[in-house]
């Protein structure tokens, strides 16, 4: 970036809000920075996770959203809709000119306003848009699993530091609520439950476009 406050205050920015609700909106009206004094965001993925980061985004008033991008219609729609609405209720509505929706993210990157994006794509379509908005010159926050493969990994982190750009992965639950996952790993590891035997994991029904009315 070129703007010195946003490679301060990227990071935290990202984990202030990475742990919001989906949808987590207020309709507070509040004084916000110049312009130049804005990380101007763009969204790759708009489905569950990163609608509940689009919600946490909108409520800092360091951040401006810009851009939205998905695969599926009805999701940017949605996603452009949320946006708009909220900086409408925003004291400086008049500036804002609307959120731009995208169905291919290189048109998004190939934006020269931006200063970061968030990608919450499936996990296996992280990899192509991280290398890309790299090269761009954006700071990313990307959701987990990173990649499926350690090779993948190696690229991005490499791209990372060719392009010396600000990165960061989403992994809430392993450093938050009250470190209970570090812990159980050391009961685990320590044998304090006993021989383990069984995992059972949970990941939840299959995804929906939107949860939108017909």
């Amino acid at each position: 970036m070129t703007n010195a406050f946003t490679r301060r205050r990227f990071l935290s920015t990202v984990a202030a809000t990475t742990v919001a609700a989906p949808l987590a909106i207020t309709g507070r009206n509040f004084a916000r920075p110049p312009a130049g004094d804005r990380i101007t965001l763009g969204f790759i993925g708009v489905g569950t996770m990163g609608r509940g980061h689009l919600g946490g985004f909108l409520g800092q008033k360091d951040v401006q959203v810009v851009a939205v991008c998905d695969v599926v219609a009805e999701r940017r729609e949605d996603a452009k809709r949320i946006v708009e609405s909220h900086y409408d209720r925003q004291k400086d509505k008049g500036e804002y000119k609307g959120c731009t929706t995208y169905g291919d993210f290189r048109h998004l990157l190939a934006r020269k306003d931006l200063d970061a994006v968030v990608i919450a794509t499936p996990d296996h379509w992280h990899t192509i848009p991280c290398l890309a908005a790299a090269k761009a010159g954006l700071d990313i926050y990307c959701e987990k699993p990173l990649t499926h493969h350690i090779a993948e990994g190696r690229m991005i982190a490499d791209a990372v530091k060719k392009y010396d750009i600000i990165f960061q992965t989403g992994s809430q639950q392993r450093s938050e609520f009250g470190n209970h996952f570090r812990k159980a790993v050391e009961l685990v590891r320590n044998g304090r439950i006993g021989r383990l035997k069984t995992i059972r994991i949970g990941v939840g029904g299959p995804a929906v476009p939107c949860d939108l009315p017909e």
